[in-house]
């Protein structure tokens, strides 16, 4: 992003309207760059985009979820996935680059745009996180989809409800870049 920025004018980037999208662990990923971006205050981002971002890896370890309800990814995928990103790092206190939920300041972050399944094993932590940004005065919007499970539009794109989805996600993106 740094070398896309330095080269925004060759390139005909407009600088004002940088956003960050990411799915799954990649929405994670995304959130942690809108933070490290805030913090380093080189470049601003306009907007995040998360669609079932995975943002707390304390959600593994969680022993009221019933992972008989979780289709695609479940308690155990999920602490593999996490104990695979977090490598070498302390579990106990990593980073909150890496893992966004454990983030201590939520002001001056993009607004944010978060989609996930009520069927989702994100679906707790990411509403958590929606909380989390409005008290530092971020916009979220959240796009709850009802009966879905993690990754459910990448199982059938043409289902109506995944068509519904991405149909959010384009109006989303449009109306937060000023397209």
């Amino acid at each position: 992003l740094h070398c896309l920025a330095a080269s925004a004018d060759e390139l005909g980037i407009d600088l004002s309207r940088i956003a960050r999208v990411g799915g799954s662990a990649g929405a994670g990923v995304a959130a942690g760059l809108a933070l490290r971006l805030r913090d380093e205050g080189a470049i601003e981002l306009r907007y995040q985009h998360l669609v079932y971002p995975m943002l707390d890896d304390r959600t593994s370890a969680r022993t009221d979820l019933d992972d008989r309800m979780f289709r695609m990814w479940d308690r155990r995928a999920n602490a593999i996935g996490w104990g695979s990103y977090l490598r070498g790092l302390d579990r106990r206190d990593p980073p909150p680059l890496a893992v966004p939920a454990r983030c201590a300041e939520p002001s001056d972050l993009p607004p944010a745009w978060i989609g996930v399944g009520d069927l989702d094993l994100f679906y707790d932590e990411n509403l958590a996180y929606a909380a989390w940004l409005r008290t530092g005065g971020v916009p979220v919007e959240v796009e709850v989809v009802a009966g879905a499970y993690h990754g459910f539009d990448a199982v059938d794109r043409g289902a109506p409800v995944a068509r519904a989805f991405h149909d959010a996600q384009l109006d989303a993106l449009a109306r937060n870049l000023g397209l």
